[in-house]
């Protein structure tokens, strides 16, 4: 049976984009809680986005070394399903919200992929991207996918620089569980482009259909 790749698009601002996303078949709708992200959202328009999402599309959080309470007031607020931490968190404090949670690794530090997967082994999972620890991701950067430990494939989500044009390739390459996509489907910052959100999905589609190529 062909394993079907997971899909997350990230840095939604609008819910009609959301809404469109959903339609075309994704897995999850990623929100940025970064002040100072060209992405980032309020509560109230978080709200409008999650309010407007039907069932089994998961809600996604995403911080930067946020103080808990931001966090623990956003969970207040928002049925989240998932959070994402993109920063310096520890395993301590990504735990503590008691919510299932994804890691996401600055690969622009040549970070030890195995021991920091191993350190959140607790995490629902790893997001490789490609910004320096301090950056915030959606740079539209990629990193050296070959950099990707062999015994993680099929494990992790891949982000940092993909799009519609080389997301068949990434996933012939890595064979990711999931992939992640923010900068690569906009027309702005945090304006989706509907053509483009199309084209990524049929890419995937096509490309999760393929034979891993070794």
């Amino acid at each position: 049976m062909t394993k079907r790749i997971r899909v997350k698009f990230c840095g939604f601002t609008r819910a009609d984009d959301a809404a469109l996303a959903v339609d075309l078949g994704v897995d999850a709708i990623g929100l940025v809680f970064v002040p100072g992200s060209r992405r980032h959202v309020d509560l109230p328009q978080a709200c409008s986005i999650v309010n407007a999402m039907p069932p089994l599309v998961a809600a996604v959080g995403l911080f930067m070394d946020a103080p808990a309470a931001q966090v623990f007031a956003t969970l207040e607020a928002l049925p989240l399903e998932l959070l994402q931490f993109h920063g310096t968190e520890s395993p301590e404090y990504c735990a503590q919200f008691k919510r299932p949670y994804v890691k996401a690794l600055a690969m622009g530090d040549g970070v030890d992929v195995l021991y920091a997967a191993a350190r959140y082994a607790r995490s629902r999972g790893v997001l490789l991207d490609a910004h320096r620890s301090g950056e915030q991701g959606g740079s539209g950067e990629r990193f050296d996918w070959s950099a990707i430990p062999v015994s993680l494939v099929g494990q992790i989500i891949l982000a940092g620089g993909l799009t519609p044009e080389n997301v068949a390739l990434a996933i012939a390459q890595v064979r990711p569980f999931a992939v992640d996509v923010s900068s690569g489907i906009e027309s702005a910052p945090g304006i989706k482009c509907p053509h483009r959100m199309q084209k990524f999905m049929n890419e995937v589609d096509r490309a999760s259909r393929e034979p891993r190529r070794d």
